[in-house]
């Protein structure tokens, strides 16, 4: 069961260690849009789902930014995970995008355990900052009035990072 309760963050770079630890997992990808695609079907993997959008925090021209639709998209990938399956993430650099995404995922499944989700996230990464936008539409879509954000917020920007390492983050609340 190793895995299972757990989401899988990581960056592109460091992707394929994490695969090679993993015996079946859901992916979600989370690039930008210019980013080549790529076959993961050959590396073990259950149900692959990529989302293209930039990394921004509010709306710029020329740039995709994160909607409704991608975050109603990030929702049903959580909802929908196959039970057999480690649930696993990536972004670029497994900092802002993939923590967004493992952060909501959580939060939707554990109402009220915004705040307590947000301090464990800093705990196991130093280095994350969530894409303030991602949190704001999840927290919106799933009415939590604000409590995302806030917890966001209340945790502040990460350490300085080029690239984050893996981390993992327990999908069930409360945690021991």
């Amino acid at each position: 069961m190793i895995g299972r309760d757990t989401i899988h963050v990581t960056s592109l770079n460091a992707l394929a260690g994490v695969t090679a630890t993993l015996a079946s997992f859901d992916l979600l990808t989370l690039l930008s849009p210019d980013h080549p695609e790529t076959d993961w079907s050959g590396s073990g993997g259950g149900r692959h789902v990529r989302l293209a959008f930039h990394d921004i925090v509010e709306p710029s021209p020329g740039l995709v930014a994160p909607d409704r639709d991608t975050m109603q998209a990030i929702l049903d990938f959580g909802r929908n995970r196959t039970p057999q399956h480690a649930m696993l993430i990536h972004c670029w650099a497994g900092i802002s995008r993939s923590s967004a995404a493992a952060f909501v995922i959580v939060c939707d499944g554990n109402p009220g355990y915004e705040r307590a989700a947000a301090e464990e996230l800093r705990r196991r990464a130093a280095f994350v900052t969530p894409n303030r936008l991602m949190v704001k539409l999840a927290d919106e879509a799933l009415g939590r009035g604000g409590r995302m954000i806030e917890a966001i917020d209340r945790i502040g920007r990460g350490a300085e990072a080029f690239e984050g390492e893996p981390y993992q983050l327990p999908l069930s609340w409360p945690i021991e």
